[in-house]
């Protein structure tokens, strides 16, 4: 058998995927864990809504903390993996994760909202740590032309840790015992003061639990031998460029910075459609308890994984821009339903935005660091980044709900998803990358 036969390579290619088959499973588990710690927040708008008699902009800042973290420690992130790896930076985010979960116990002691704030914000840093690792790194494992496909793939694992989160909150968080402002009015200060105290302590629990299971995940990922490429420092091929100097050249891709805002739209008409589900069902069908409305976030986010899996599909025969183009103008009219439907029919369209939001986010990431080549680490923390639109838009939405109604509020997610579907339109039309090239640099970085 001569080095360069067809079973000779075979072979190679073998012992190559037995080497990844590990590190990829832990990878991948990752977009799972950061789902529950996204939509346990759902859950948070909604008990500290009651736990400290917050008006809607109020329970918003929930989202704002959480995604300040991103926006902060996204760069920082990618830094920190360019200089000592992906694996590296994989372990640190976990256990930040960790370590804010963990925080909700003296939170909780306190009863203090800013408390909770600042434990949300912790655990965002160390998801901004995961993500900014994660994703790029599925861009490069394969075939370049086949990106946006792989990362979907690997995101679809993100709605089932969506669905467990929402899960958690509904079983373990959310009390169902919910008053109106007259039946409060009525209580006295101690009744009234012990209600309080009991919510605000409900997620105490839970939070502990899920601190300690991410610091275990932490020390096997750090146990795991990994392959060298997201086991070390970047090589220094002489392609890399200084981060200064590369900071600049991102500024000349119009389509790459294009991206970035899309990212920002889309990652905020996300967050803000589901920080206020239960608010919005409640609004629209009188009578609504918080635990059936919590039921209707988790058909929600089964409608988003199935998409999830459906869009993955449909990108092996429709172009990944032009299937979130189609997406994205579903999402526009099912918002304008939502805000001026109402009722069941507003209910029914605001859910199946989740189906139709899916493919949004890998699909924006990957379309955004085409051809970027030795520049894609820094591009994926500007993309990271853009998640601080998590944190913008559902205070909007608040001050919105605040000075018309809930419904009215889903407006300002139908404008983000317009610009999701502007993106699609030049998503095809990428500029040739760093060295020339479209795609290849990609996977080659």
């Amino acid at each position: 058998m001569t080095d360069g036969s067809p079973q000779q390579h075979q072979a190679t290619h073998s012992r190559k995927d037995a080497r990844w088959r590990i590190p990829i499973a832990l990878i991948v588990s990752l977009f799972f864990l950061w789902g529950v710690a996204n939509n346990l927040n759902d859950v948070l708008i909604a008990q500290f809504r009651k736990a400290f008699d917050l008006q809607d902009w109020q329970s918003g800042l929930v989202q704002s903390a959480f995604y300040l973290g991103y926006f902060f420690c996204a760069m920082p992130a990618a830094l920190f993996a360019r200089r000592y790896g992906y694996k590296a930076a994989i372990v640190l985010g976990l256990a930040l994760y960790g370590v804010g979960a963990l925080l909700f116990y003296p939170a909780a002691e306190l009863r203090a909202y800013s408390a909770f704030l600042g434990a949300l914000f912790v655990i965002a840093s160390g998801l901004a740590f995961l993500e900014t690792s994660a994703n790029p790194l599925m861009t490069v494992l394969g075939d370049p032309a086949g990106a946006e496909r792989r990362l979907n793939l690997a995101q679809a694992f993100n709605p089932l840790g969506a669905i467990t989160g929402v899960l958690v909150g509904r079983e373990f968080i959310l009390s169902g015992v919910e008053y109106t402002p007259e039946q409060l009015a009525a209580l006295d200060p101690a009744a009234l003061a012990r209600f309080r105290d009991t919510e605000a302590m409900a997620a105490q629990s839970s939070y502990l639990v899920l601190g300690l299971l991410v610091l275990l995940w932490a020390a096997v990922v750090f146990a795991v031998r990994f392959p060298k490429l997201v086991d070390g420092p970047e090589e220094d091929t002489g392609d890399a460029p200084p981060v200064e100097g590369g900071f600049r050249r991102l500024l000349r891709y119009r389509h790459f910075l294009f991206g970035v805002g899309a990212q920002f739209f889309y990652v905020g008409a996300q967050v803000g459609v589901w920080s206020f589900l239960i608010r919005y069902a409640q609004h629209a069908v009188p009578g609504t308890g918080e635990k059936t409305a919590a039921a209707y976030l988790t058909l929600s986010l089964v409608a988003f994984m199935v998409g999830r899996f459906a869009g993955t599909a449909l990108m092996g025969r429709v172009a990944a821009e032009r299937l979130m183009g189609l997406f994205a103008a579903a999402n526009v009219l099912l918002c304008l339903v939502g805000a001026f439907g109402g009722g069941w029919l507003g209910l029914g369209a605001m859910i199946a935005t989740s189906f139709f939001m899916s493919i949004m986010f890998p699909t924006i990431f990957a379309l955004s660091l085409r051809g970027l080549g030795p520049l894609t680490k820094l591009g994926s923390s500007w993309q990271v980044m853009a998640i601080i639109g998590g944190a913008a838009v559902p205070v909007a939405m608040g001050r919105v709900s605040d000075m018309a109604s809930i419904a009215v509020a889903m407006v300002v997610p139908a404008a983000c998803f317009a610009v999701v579907g502007a993106f699609s339109l030049v998503g095809r039309h990428a500029p040739a990358g760093e060295n020339g090239t479209r795609l290849k640099a990609v996977a080659t970085h």
